[in-house]
């Protein structure tokens, strides 16, 4: 783990994440940060060949890494705001979590909600990965739980 600062001299931290290159993705990029306040990594399509992704269906696309994500952190898979706003395509299951016990291929689960047909192809940046620590709950179970202002509202019950 390092400490550092930012363009701005805002402290930053940074951790070291092992990465795996599987042999499907020889000539695809590193995941990389596309600006210095980044902070989400790009993940692309490590695809054989096109994939046509109609209005409405999904698709698990692979990444071609795997990751030795440190103990204490999770990486989560994020959709990338372009293609969502121009094309309706988004991460399914948002945040994706990669535990850091898993080592097999980051997959990302694409689903097109827009009303085109959208072309994924190799290469595309098509996720974005960020790697946030992991904070783990104590499960106590009780008889009864504190009272809130709120309550047991729930869906709606604070205003739209």
């Amino acid at each position: 783990m390092g400490r550092g600062e930012d363009r701005r001299g805002c402290p930053t931290m940074t951790v070291e994440l092992r990465v795996k290159r599987l042999a499907h993705a020889s000539d695809i990029p590193l995941p990389a940060y596309q600006s210095a306040g980044a902070a989400g990594a790009d993940l692309r399509a490590a695809l054989g060949e096109d994939r046509h992704l109609g209005p409405g269906e999904r698709s698990l696309v692979p990444t071609g890494f795997a990751f030795e994500i440190p103990d204490g952190y999770e990486l989560q898979i994020r959709p990338r705001s372009g293609l969502a706003v121009l094309h309706g395509v988004t991460v399914l299951n948002t945040p994706g979590t990669v535990d850091s016990d898993y080592r097999g291929e980051v997959m990302v689960i694409l689903v097109n909600l827009g009303t085109e047909t959208f072309t994924i192809r190799r290469g595309d940046r098509i996720a974005q990965m960020v790697l946030a620590p992991v904070t783990r709950a104590r499960m106590v179970e009780a008889a009864g739980i504190g009272t809130s202002e709120r309550g047991e509202g729930g869906f709606g019950s604070t205003g739209v």
